[in-house]
């Protein structure tokens, strides 16, 4: 009787796939661990959209093992924007009803396909627009580390069960931090890939301007790149397609990178980084020094309070556009009722901005991006804290009602994540990588971005920090 327990909890995805191929474990076996554990936590979490057991279990009995380096290892896809045939996609909000999409998403079929069964859909927050990630249709996710703190957004369900040691990897996206921002969170690994790296499609051309894209929350830096392997390309009428890599994301992790020049941003005026997170960021420092690379610091290029009203120009626009096709779909307008305090006042600020206004806060976030890039011509990669606060409890981050302004909720948001959202705009990779606990045993990520196209040397880097200082023997207080 092998002890899946143990098993589960201690190999990632890569070596539970290699048992799987060297027949020590069946597809179908896993995947009942996978089940039997969300049964055990997810009461406590609340992480799970829909359970998919019945297609899981079908899938799993049809897998060899030879499918890919992940075959037959389960996974979860995130409620947002990504379609599984047969599963409701609710997108966090009762605004879709019981929605059932009869196709996948691109990039459900390419982890399909590499053998990869889908055990269900992980929560997120309405629309996803939210760092914390709870709404009013599904309730709070909570942080295994600590319940009373949030998991993060908009991808947390994913990194709850990852880091509560459920599965090895889940599928989360991220425009504004939604994969780094759970990932420092809930102490794992979250890498954003650069844009057009993986498909959206076939629902979705571009997600906010291009600044929405999909990945995974990992436990592993090494299952992260063989994902990656795994889904990178464009899709068929993709806007537009990443730069090719000439090796696998995965040979990356197996070597150190060169000695790198790193700038660190310490902050991101006129948010001030939270006392308990300055010794994250020096711990970190000071590891990258012993290992032979050269940091020094580097005044924030980005104008916080212009950079954030472009953003939320471009989300209130694409959310006025989505809402009035709903609407127009089944002929009744979108009524107040209908969506949360925060989308409210997204609408009711930004939801009506003008073609102009929208044209003009694109070429504003285009121009940032080649600000950003004469960056990286200078430096081989950028650091800075992935937030600003330790983890705040859910109601510190939740939007109770719209009597707020759009300017409250940002400075709200913001100041605990002012960081992740600047790689959103110019496409760039970045990745929270979990190196620090602090005094209450809450981890706190480090982020570090790359130029456009450098997920392979992010990977090199984070494998290389893995090395030197591990996470997985980490687990919190509340996992299987």
């Amino acid at each position: 009787m092998k002890d899946f327990q143990t098993l589960i909890a201690t190999h990632d995805g890569i070596a539970l796939a290699a048992l799987v191929r060297e027949k020590e474990v069946t597809p179908t076996e896993l995947l009942d661990a996978v089940l039997a554990r969300l049964d055990a936590i997810n009461p406590s979490l609340n992480a799970v959209a829909e359970r998919l057991d019945e297609t899981a279990r079908l899938a799993a009995s049809t897998i060899t093992g030879h499918e890919s380096v992940l075959a037959g290892v389960p996974t979860l896809i995130k409620d947002l924007f990504m379609p599984v045939r047969g599963a409701r996609m609710a997108n966090g909000s009762f605004l879709f009803g019981d929605y059932r999409p009869d196709f996948d998403g691109e990039l459900v079929g390419r982890l399909r396909r590499a053998g990869i069964p889908i055990a269900g859909t992980s929560l997120s927050p309405e629309l996803g627009t939210s760092f914390c990630t709870s709404s009013a249709r599904f309730g709070v996710t909570r942080n295994p580390w600590n319940p009373h703190v949030s998991a993060g957004g908009s991808s947390g369900a994913a990194a709850a069960l990852v880091a509560a040691r459920v599965l090895p990897f889940a599928h989360g996206n991220d425009g504004g931090g939604s994969l780094r921002v759970p990932a420092s969170c809930c102490g794992v690994f979250g890498l954003k890939p650069t844009r057009g790296r993986t498909p959206n499609g076939p629902m979705i051309g571009e997600g906010w301007a291009g600044m929405a894209i999909n990945h995974a929350i990992t436990r592993s830096v090494r299952d992260s790149a063989a994902l990656l392997d795994l889904t990178a390309g464009a899709d068929t009428g993709a806007p537009y397609a990443a730069p090719c890599q000439p090796e696998t994301f995965l040979a990356a992790t197996q070597r150190d990178p060169r000695p790198l020049k790193i700038a660190v941003i310490e902050q991101a005026p006129p948010w001030p980084l939270h006392p308990a997170c300055r010794p994250a960021l020096a711990h970190t420092v000071a590891l990258l020094r012993s290992l032979g690379h050269h940091v020094e610091p580097l005044d924030s290029p980005v104008d916080s309070e212009a950079f954030y009203d472009r953003v939320f120009t471009i989300i209130g626009a694409q959310t006025r556009a989505l809402v009035d096709m709903i609407g127009n779909q089944r002929g009744l307008p979108v009524r107040d009722g209908e969506i949360e305090a925060r989308t409210r006042i997204i609408l009711r600020e930004k939801g009506n901005a003008s073609g102009a206004e929208y044209a003009s806060a694109v070429d504003w976030i285009h121009a940032l991006g080649r600000t950003f890039g004469r960056l990286m011509e200078r430096y081989d990669v950028l650091l800075t804290p992935t937030l600003a606060m330790p983890p705040l409890a859910p109601a510190e981050l939740a939007t109770a009602d719209d009597t707020q302004s759009l300017s409250e909720v940002i400075d709200r948001a913001h100041r605990f994540s002012p960081f992740t959202a600047w790689f959103n705009a110019t496409g760039q990779p970045a990745m929270s990588v979990p190196l620090y606990w602090d005094e209450q045993g809450l981890p706190i990520g480090s982020h570090f971005a790359g130029a456009f196209g450098a997920e392979s040397l992010l990977f090199s880097l984070a494998a290389q920090l893995e090395r030197a200082a591990p996470w997985a023997d980490r687990i919190p207080p509340l996992s299987v």
